[in-house]
């Protein structure tokens, strides 16, 4: 009755747990599925990750090495061409040294050096001694510029026409700013007026300066060579004195006239220091002083006395045939090798040749009577002129 009201089989003690259990025992192989599937997932996401980063990196690997190429191919580039320009200016400067080489190599005169000598190339002032270049090595060089100036100039000599030491004396006053063939055309006429200091002492001032009008300054020249010739008739008896200090007291006379005299009329040594002396030997950087003592103190110092007086005629006759004062003629100058001023000037050859003055270039000297082994010409008198009116007969 119990059975049929409720419609329903009793369960046996144990069946309901054994059918849960089968369902569970059912859910789990479909559990442990999933969770692997998942894993699997998970692991091939990884792998692919992994993958694809390191394919980006190798891509980067291979950019960076490519980038590495071509910075490395352009730097190589860059170095080649800079190479082969150089290579290039190097040459050029080669190709322009060995023309400037043959260019100063030829010459004029006797000596060809094609290169300016090592101490003269730095100099410690402009025109003074050359850097590193001891007191020894300076007169070495000095003595040097003598001997081949002596070669060349053999003939070098006093350029004012004199017959005695009075003469000479009045030359070299009348010689301030105006060239020695100007006053050299002007004393001919003054001596056979004024033979004697007593005859020139005693002149008229105004004649006097007439006569020596075309050597400029007349009026202060006249008054100094009156002057003098009084002092010599009375303090030296007529005589031209033996000394620097005498030769100094007189008026107009300085220490550049005393040695003009002393070396050329009397024979003793000493260095005239005129414009043309002092430029050259600045030039030459064999001493930067102006003052004209100090130099000739300083070039004394460099060379034998002996050699004093004719240094001084071979270095002013180079200065003023070869070494001028704005265009010095460097293509012709035979001591080039030892001028720290080489270049200075034309250093063409045959243009420096057209800038040679006097018998050097072929024209007539400034004496009218030469010594007899003056290899050029001698110079024309100066026209005779009517002191009354001062024209040109």
């Amino acid at each position: 009755m119990g059975e049929q009201a409720t419609g329903r089989r009793a369960t046996a003690p144990g069946e309901s747990g054994a059918q849960d259990g089968g369902s569970r025992a059912e859910a789990a192989p479909a559990g442990k599925k999933t969770a692997a599937k998942k894993s699997a997932a998970k692991k091939s996401a990884a792998k692919k990750s992994a993958a694809e980063k390191t394919s980006a990196e190798k891509a980067a690997a291979k950019k960076t090495t490519a980038e590495k190429s071509v910075a490395k191919k352009a730097g190589a580039a860059r170095k080649t061409s800079a190479e082969k320009t150089s290579a290039g200016r190097s040459a050029a400067k080669k190709t322009a040294g060995k023309a400037a080489g043959k260019t100063a190599g030829k010459t004029a005169a006797k000596a060809a050096p094609a290169k300016k000598a090592a101490v003269g190339r730095k100099s410690a002032s402009a025109g003074g001694p050359a850097a590193g270049e001891s007191r020894a090595a300076r007169a070495r060089r000095a003595e040097r510029i003598n001997e081949a100036l002596a070669e060349v100039y053999y003939y070098a000599h006093p350029e004012l026409d004199f017959e005695n030491p009075f003469e000479l004396l009045v030359a070299t006053v009348l010689s301030a700013q105006t060239t020695d063939l100007r006053v050299n055309q002007t004393t001919p006429a003054l001596f056979a007026a004024y033979p004697t200091p007593e005859d020139m002492a005693a002149a008229d001032p105004e004649q006097l300066e007439e006569l020596i009008r075309p050597t400029g300054f007349f009026r202060s020249k006249a008054k100094s060579l009156l002057g003098l010739s009084a002092a010599l008739r009375d303090e030296f008896s007529g005589e031209v004195p033996r000394t620097v200090d005498e030769l100094v007291t007189l008026p107009g006379v300085g220490r550049k006239t005393a040695f003009v005299v002393l070396g050329n009329a009397y024979g003793v040594p000493g260095l005239t220091v005129d414009t043309h002396f002092g430029r050259l030997v600045r030039r030459w950087h064999l001493t930067d002083e102006t003052d004209a003592v100090k130099v000739e103190r300083e070039i004394d110092a460099l060379l034998p006395k002996s050699e004093w007086t004719m240094f001084s005629h071979r270095t002013i006759f180079h200065g003023r045939r070869i070494c001028h004062s704005r265009k010095p003629a460097c293509g012709a100058c035979p001591i080039a090798e030892l001028c720290p001023s080489y270049g200075e000037g034309e250093t063409d050859p045959e243009k420096a040749k057209k800038l040679l003055k006097y018998e050097m270039g072929g024209r007539p000297g400034q004496r009218l009577k030469p010594p007899a082994d003056y290899p050029g010409q001698p110079a024309s008198p100066l026209p005779s002129r009517d002191p009354a009116d001062g024209a040109a007969r």
